[in-house]
């Protein structure tokens, strides 16, 4: 190791040539400098014969000289266009070639550079540089990726971890880089005010202006452009994840699409989520279901149209309705919450496993009392909380039409214990912050009105409708939940200074591996609904609360 650590000092200085291009240096922690070489000699890997003469299988933790030696490897062959030896250095040589042939025969790329960072553990960071060209056209493509070096469990050889994110990081598995003439013109897209909504003015507005292109780009009256552009394979696809433009080689002429975001709210929305690492949320009219704003910390995915979460004690708002309805609980009567509750073999408990003697179901519910609502299960049908939330609030119907890509909640029909988790937002509950923030406009507003981005006007689409509404009663008794919980409760704190006709529920979902729960605040006052989440943010009152509440009074 020591002859090998000062040769390549010696040539760090005088890099060999590959193919006509000029290879880079690496530096590997703990394994000293060594250039992307096509030869060479060949680290030892470790490997040693047993007593009946067959090799040992190597295991344990990968050495520094494995995981530089296999980047280098790999980087080489890739960047001088040896596309088998390249992907016979991955673990997955078939899906290697395919997307490695296609960056040079699909996607066009040429001159490619290859420059890799330190290396962290297994993972080796490295810079790309390259020219993407299409009939006469280039442009300068860079961008920074990644590799994970694993070792194959058959015969212990470090091998690249193949995905798809190694050739780019926007790309999924069975995604595709292509470059030609766009299939779909891009599009101007305006706010409410004809004011134009461009990623530079709004940090999170990226996934929302290639969904908005995807549909309606065709008809917007557009001409398509040339570009590098993701082509999402049927699993990113089945996700609702839009194709993405990587580089505009030429610019097509954009058609024009109108939305419902309000630019004062949507700036604030981008402030307050800027400042909350993991968050998320979304503000909806309550009297038309137009979507006023839509943030995320995280601008590279729309968790608030398209995040798939467990609410947490957030869907007690829906809890409640049906207890409510069916006689189970009253919001002045007296209900039982108990420090622990066992149903379906699994032993519940309250956060910190507090207890209210001799409280109502307002109390039970403003302090977000677990038992008080999981004692009921025995009482429900396993059915009949999802019943609740597709008929009288449009959850998990799967039929939400808003103009973008969007997740419309999921409440599944569980049994025994997980049925009672669900009355509680956990088990296999599913939302996002659109979700809630339905949620609460639902209440205020007495009827499920589903929000929409782009008006149904522009291309006559349906909008998804609930087959009931509730009672008078059932949704005074939820205002008043509402508003107590605003005023005394768990959400008091965070809508302080939050006046006129006001309500909120506070939640935080346990998450297995998080050391911290995902914290969740939806909440309306007048003719505004917000909800928010940030993950691993802990408490939904102290977390996402602060962002919701700020956006009600930015709403006026």
């Amino acid at each position: 190791m020591g002859n090998r650590r000062r040769v390549a000092e010696r040539r760090k200085t005088s890099p060999a040539v590959i193919g006509g291009m000029i290879a880079v240096v690496v530096v590997g922690a703990g394994a000293g400098a060594y250039a992307l070489y096509g030869g060479g000699a060949a680290a030892d890997d470790g490997t040693r014969a047993s007593s009946d003469g067959k090799p040992e299988v190597k295991t344990g933790p990968l050495s520094a000289t494995e995981v530089t030696t296999t980047a280098r490897t790999f980087l080489t062959a890739w960047q001088s266009g040896k596309v088998p030896q390249a992907a016979a250095a991955t673990d997955d040589p078939a899906a290697a070639r395919a997307l490695l042939t296609g960056y040079t025969k699909d996607a066009r790329v040429k001159d490619v550079t290859l420059t890799p960072g330190a290396r962290t553990g297994a993972k080796v960071p490295f810079d790309v540089k390259g020219t993407v060209s299409y009939k006469g056209t280039e442009k300068p493509l860079a961008y920074a990726g990644a590799l994970t070096v694993v070792r194959r469990a058959s015969d212990g050889k470090p091998l690249v971890d193949w995905h798809a994110a190694v050739v780019h990081p926007d790309l999924r598995d069975g995604d595709r880089l292509v470059t030609g003439e766009a299939g779909t013109p891009p599009v101007k897209a305006l706010d409410r005010d004809g004011g134009e909504l461009t990623r530079k003015k709004y940090a999170s507005i990226g996934p929302i202006l290639d969904g908005l292109r995807e549909k309606y780009g065709k008809q917007a009256g557009g001409k398509a452009g040339i570009e590098l552009r993701v082509v999402r394979g049927k699993t990113a696809k089945a996700k609702d994840l839009s194709d993405k433009t990587l580089l505009e080689l030429s610019e097509g002429t954009p058609g024009t699409v109108k939305t419902t975001l309000d630019p004062a709210l949507q700036t604030a929305a981008e402030k307050q989520v800027a400042q909350k690492a993991r968050s998320s949320v979304a503000v909806v009219r309550v009297s038309t279901g137009e979507i006023l704003a839509a943030a995320n910390a995280s601008p590279g995915f729309n968790t608030a149209f398209q995040g798939s979460l467990a609410p947490g004690s957030t869907m007690k708002v829906v809890t409640s309705s049906l207890l409510i309805e069916k006689g189970l609980a009253s919001a002045d009567k007296k209900h039982p919450c108990p420090k622990y509750f066992t149903y379906g073999h699994w032993k519940f408990q309250n956060d910190d496993k507090f207890e209210i003697k001799d409280g109502t179901f307002k109390a039970s519910f403003a302090r977000s009392c677990n038992t008080a609502f999981i004692s009921q299960a025995p009482k429900l049908k396993d059915d009949d909380l999802t019943k609740q939330a597709q008929q009288v609030f449009g959850l998990g119907l799967n039929n939400w039409a808003i103009g973008v890509p969007s997740f419309d909640g999921a409440v599944p029909v569980q049994s025994a214990a997980q049925m009672g988790a669900s009355l509680i937002g956990q088990g296999g509950v599913r939302m996002n912050p659109l979700n809630m923030a339905s949620v609460s406009a639902t209440v205020k507003g007495g009827t499920f009105r589903q929000p929409y981005l782009v008006s149904p006007d522009v291309d006559g689409r349906t909008l998804a409708k609930a087959s009931r509404t509730m009672s008078a009663g059932t949704l005074s008794q939820l205002h008043e939940l509402m508003a107590y919980t605003a005023a005394a409760g768990t959400a008091a704190e965070a809508m302080a200074g939050v006046g006129g006709d006001a309500g909120a529920k506070t939640g935080s979902a346990e998450v297995d591996g998080q050391k911290k729960p995902n914290g969740w605040f939806t909440a309306y006052r007048g003719d505004l609904a917000a909800a928010g989440v940030v993950q691993q943010g802990g408490h939904g009152g102290s977390t996402a609360g602060p962002i919701v509440a700020a956006l009600l009074k930015a709403g006026g």
